[in-house]
């Protein structure tokens, strides 16, 4: 059982172990809960049919069945609500740890809203369920079979018309439950179709009004509205009817019971004793069918939360061991890639970063040059060939062994409502102050550090710095990792020329004896590479220095032509 629940809810070992416990005890408090009916048939055997029994033995039997009726009770709280309350705890813990090894391109496909939501209130209905129904159902199923034995040993007419009308009962609830959910979850998708719209339609209402378009939109939106309606409509019908029939059915059980008994008692099969005994029998499993029905309804309804937190706990992760480099050139062979299995980005891609070279990429916007970036940083996995650092696969290489290697300094910079030595030690958290210092003044921040202190808060996201000013602060971050690997991704496209000047002043202090390669579209800034690889199409065109592509290569002299006429037009 343990197993089974593990799997069937994604529980963590001892969240399983708990349940299984809880469900033990749910099964004896139904068992245990025979006693007082027992006790009762006594009673009515003394006081109607005047079988004289003893007092004390019925004293006995009471005390028992209290003091057994109260540890298990005990028990069975303890075991429903605070271990379950420690296993939802603990399958937070899990899930974020899971989060925190994912590669980038499970956040690609995912909408963060949606992961928000599995692990807040997904984690909080599956909490409420192992408290309150999952344990239950499950110990009444456990309990049922005994029960439903015990009244056919004591009479099979009797049993089976107290047993077949609440089983039929308890059976239909679970077809039209999956029926539901599955109705349920096509609503909600529907929903969020027109949420969608919603938001289309208001933000750009006063465009479509210029072009007179705004009568087919809102048909548009009337007509989604409309279907979800109907769909909402079904979904609610399906339990109306299936509760309708259940009820009915357990309802039927009852006096199927008397019926049969009386008809058993006018021919002296059984005794009155008997048909009150099934009777109360008969009573008792409608009323804990009646309260199974619940928890079993509860467990259709999260089936979808269950279903979300295992894609995310299955979600593959990126493997590799920890590996010491020892040189970090940058090979890639026949290297293809695609951010779905229909459109590939990069084809074949072949080229050799050296360490201690200036390795460019260029080329138009969208032909794959971040990309290869992400890759190199492992940031999402190719799908076919091979990218080596130092001989090594970097697929072979654990993530923390390959972050420790690589630097990033991205165009767009994110930086924290907190001092600027926090923001800069993000590069290396164990820096000392003074080693903090010391990477501000090499990425050249100390002119506008002098002025604000670097205990001075930046806002939000470095609201109170200019977009040269982040930039450098990434910078500094750069040079305080000081990592072999330095890759930098348009890092001067938005900026004037004195701040230009300056990162570039930082970045060749930087670069010194590192593996760089560097996208820009300033292809002025990166004439001098080493080497210069043209991406077109998503497909490397031809690499080499800038004398030499001038020369051979089309596509590189276009890039060329594109960027002084976009020059000399800012100009």
């Amino acid at each position: 059982m343990k197993n089974y629940y593990k799997k069937r809810y994604a529980l963590s070992e001892q969240g399983a172990k708990n349940l299984t416990k809880a469900t033990l005890f749910c099964f004896l408090t139904y068992c245990i809960n025979l006693g007082p009916m027992i006790i009762l048939m006594g009673l009515i055997n003394q006081l109607v049919l005047g079988n004289v029994s003893s007092t004390v033995q019925y004293i006995v039997m009471a005390i028992l069945t209290l003091v057994f009726m109260y540890i298990l009770l005990s028990e069975e709280y303890v075991s429903l609500f605070n271990a379950t309350y420690k296993e939802s705890a603990n399958l937070r813990k899990e899930i974020a740890k899971n989060l925190a090894e994912l590669p980038l391109a499970y956040f690609s496909k995912h909408d963060l809203s949606d992961l928000s939501q599995t692990i807040m209130a997904d984690v909080d209905r599956i909490e409420h369920a192992m408290s309150h129904s999952i344990p239950k159902v499950v110990g009444m199923w456990l309990f049922f079979p005994l029960m439903g034995l015990m009244m056919l040993i004591g009479n099979w007419k009797l049993g089976l018309a107290a047993i077949i009308p609440t089983l039929l009962s308890f059976l239909i609830n679970p077809l039209a439950k999956q029926k539901e959910v599955s109705e349920y979850s096509r609503y909600f998708n529907v929903l969020r179709d027109n949420s969608e719209l919603f938001q289309e339609t208001i933000e750009l209402q006063q465009e479509i009004s210029s072009f007179n378009q705004s009568g087919k939109v809102k048909k548009t939106l009337y007509e989604k509205m409309e279907e979800s309606e109907r769909i909402h409509l079904k979904v609610e019908i399906v339990p109306m009817l299936a509760v309708g029939i259940s009820s009915s059915l357990s309802y039927i059980s009852l006096a199927v019971v008397i019926s049969v008994g009386i008809q058993l008692l006018m021919h002296n099969e059984i005794s009155l004793l008997y048909l009150i005994g099934y009777i109360i029998g008969a009573i008792k499993v409608k009323q804990l069918f009646d309260i199974s029905t619940e928890g079993m309804t509860e467990m259709s309804y999260i089936e979808p939360a269950v279903m979300r937190i295992k894609e995310m706990k299955n979600a593959v992760l990126q493997e590799g061991k920890d590996t010491s480099l020892s040189s970090y050139d940058i090979e890639f062979k026949n290297v293809s890639f695609g951010y779905n299995e229909d459109t590939k980005v990069l084809k074949d891609v072949s080229f050799i970063a050296k360490q201690g070279e200036v390795t460019a990429l260029v080329g138009i916007s969208g032909c794959g040059k971040t990309s290869i970036l992400r890759l190199v940083s492992r940031l999402y996995d190719y799908d076919k060939g091979s990218i080596l650092i130092g001989g090594e696969d970097i697929k072979n290489i654990s993530t923390d062994s390959l972050f420790r290697n690589i630097s990033i300094v991205f165009q767009d910079v994110t930086l924290f409502n907190t001092s600027i030595m926090e923001n800069i030690r993000l590069g290396r958290e164990s820096a000392t102050d003074e080693e903090v210092k010391k990477a501000a003044e090499l990425a050249n921040c100390m002119d506008f550090i002098d002025k604000l202190g670097f205990d001075t808060t930046i806002g939000e996201n470095g609201a109170e710095l200019s977009g040269g000013e982040r930039q450098r602060l990434s910078i500094a971050r750069a040079f305080l990792k000081d990592a072999p690997i330095l890759i930098l991704d348009e890092i001067s496209a938005s900026l004037d020329v004195d701040n230009e000047k300056k990162i570039q002043d930082s970045l060749n202090k930087l670069i010194k004896d590192k593996t760089v390669i560097i996208i820009s579209h300033r292809l002025k800034s990166i004439e001098n590479v080493d080497k210069i690889v043209v991406i077109d199409e998503g497909a490397v065109e031809m690499s080499g220095n800038h004398n030499e592509l001038m020369e051979h290569s089309k596509v590189y002299k276009n890039l060329i032509e594109k960027t002084k006429l976009a020059e000399a037009f800012n100009y």
